[in-house]
């Protein structure tokens, strides 16, 4: 069993996983418009977590059933968590909604609200 480096986060919001460091450098590229963790450790940190459980490979998230499953309809083909422990703070989940994105934790324990 192989084990995730530390330095990889996975997005509160839409799960995308990449280097903490890439995440400081050029923030979410799905999320950046409304979470602006680019060049803030701080809102990465509150973003992001390096607790999640398995890695997929979408390449096209607009016809594929594993992006639909996994709620990544519309987002850049990459890597993405199946599943990301963390809960996003308040004053993000509320620029999320003003963004007109709905956050859905993604522990797993909204799975059956859709």
């Amino acid at each position: 069993m192989s084990q995730v480096p530390r330095s990889l986060r996975a997005c509160l919001v839409c799960s995308f996983v990449q280097a903490q460091s890439k995440f400081v450098k050029q923030g979410c590229p799905n999320c950046e418009a409304f979470l602006e963790m680019s060049g803030s450790s701080d809102s990465v940190a509150d973003c992001t977590s390096e607790v999640f459980e398995g890695l997929i490979t979408v390449n096209d998230t607009e016809n594929s059933w594993v992006a639909k499953w996994q709620r990544l309809i519309g987002y850049v083909p990459g890597v993405y968590a199946t599943q990301v422990n963390g809960v996003l703070p308040e004053e993000f989940a509320a620029a999320a909604e003003n963004a007109g994105v709905r956050y859905i934790p993604r522990d797993g324990s909204a799975n059956n609200d859709e």
